[in-house]
């Protein structure tokens, strides 16, 4: 994931944009499973909680039923979700949408201890054109991959 995506996908954690403008990336790659490789690595980062998992189902709009949310109530811890993306291709999409709510949530909580930290950019407040403009301008554009 470049940095204009990781961008996106960090309004998205602010409220700035709506699911859909993600979607649309995500909806763009040819390899959705990288794409959620790198969602992981996000979601990780902003520390998700099992006790966010309720919250996360409710916000998703998916059913407490489908294999993705089945397989996210029992942990949130990387290997698995890692183990949530091997599902079949079919199930990517609901995975995504999961992913995503459950990158925001913790995102969310995160955001308020490290708001406009300098040193996580992230965390900044990314509906300033000037912060957008200067995390472009100052940090390389390594990928999260």
């Amino acid at each position: 994931m470049n940095k204009e995506k990781e961008v996106i996908v960090n309004r998205y954690g602010q409220s700035i944009i709506g699911i859909e403008v993600v979607t649309e990336l995500f909806n763009k790659e040819d390899s959705k499973r990288l794409f959620l490789e790198s969602l992981v690595f996000l979601i990780q980062q902003s520390k998700p909680l099992i006790t966010d998992v309720d919250a996360v189902i409710k916000n998703s709009g998916l059913k407490e039923t489908c294999t993705p949310c089945v397989m996210l109530r029992k942990d949130v811890k990387e290997y698995s979700l890692r183990n949530i993306i091997n599902l079949p291709d079919y199930e990517l999409v609901n995975v995504f949408i999961l992913f995503l709510e459950l990158f925001k949530v913790a995102y969310q909580r995160r955001f308020l201890l490290e708001r406009n930290n300098p040193n996580k950019w992230w965390y900044w407040d990314l509906n300033s054109k000037e912060n957008v403009d200067k995390i472009f301008s100052e940090h390389d554009d390594t990928v999260v991959k």
